[in-house]
């Protein structure tokens, strides 16, 4: 099926906006997909702020946007916005590196006052950067992000059942996207 990148703009190594990213591939693995994760922490800091595309982790996260036919964008959000280090991210990134992709926004944050984040930050951000398709992105609470005993993520129940749609219309969308790339 589709090669997606799962972007994880969250500065914390202990983030809830990342376990719900990985939560998210699974679902997307288990719909046939490739899943490829990136979490923009994992950068070399000084590169990163200076946008230095030579550098080898810069040049290797600049690639992976490039293979992707699907983008997964997930950040938590930080005085009704999406993360500086997201935004060095993608201000490094060529202009129109998501062209012809879909693309899955997904935020995290403490307070429904933050929901708008998403389509009034955001999707602008990731339209002018040139988005095929931004399906309907996703704003969950950091306190329906759980870790159970065993490591892995638990979501809230609601959330579960609200967030699951929005995936799978993502991974619905991927499919002709994939097919013309195939075909041409």
């Amino acid at each position: 099926m589709a090669v997606i990148l799962s972007v994880s703009g969250s500065p914390s190594a202990t983030s809830r906006t990342t376990r719900l990213l990985r939560h998210v591939d699974r679902r997307l693995v288990s719909h046939g997909h490739q899943v490829r994760a990136l979490d923009a922490r994992s950068l070399p800091a000084a590169a990163l702020l200076a946008a230095d595309t030579s550098d080898p982790a810069i040049a290797r996260a600049v690639e992976l946007f490039e293979q992707a036919d699907g983008v997964v964008i997930g950040t938590p959000v930080y005085k009704a916005a999406y993360s500086g280090l997201l935004k060095a991210l993608l201000d490094l990134l060529p202009q129109y590196a998501l062209r012809g992709k879909t693309v899955l926004p997904l935020a995290t944050g403490g307070s429904t006052a933050h929901v708008l984040a998403v389509d009034y930050a955001l999707r602008p951000v990731l339209s002018s950067m040139g988005a095929g398709h931004i399906t309907q992105g996703w704003f969950v609470l950091d306190r329906h992000v759980g870790l159970r005993e065993d490591g892995g993520t638990e979501l809230e129940r609601e959330t579960e059942v609200l967030l699951t749609p929005v995936v799978d219309a993502f991974s619905a969308a991927l499919a002709p996207r994939v097919r013309l790339a195939v075909a041409g």
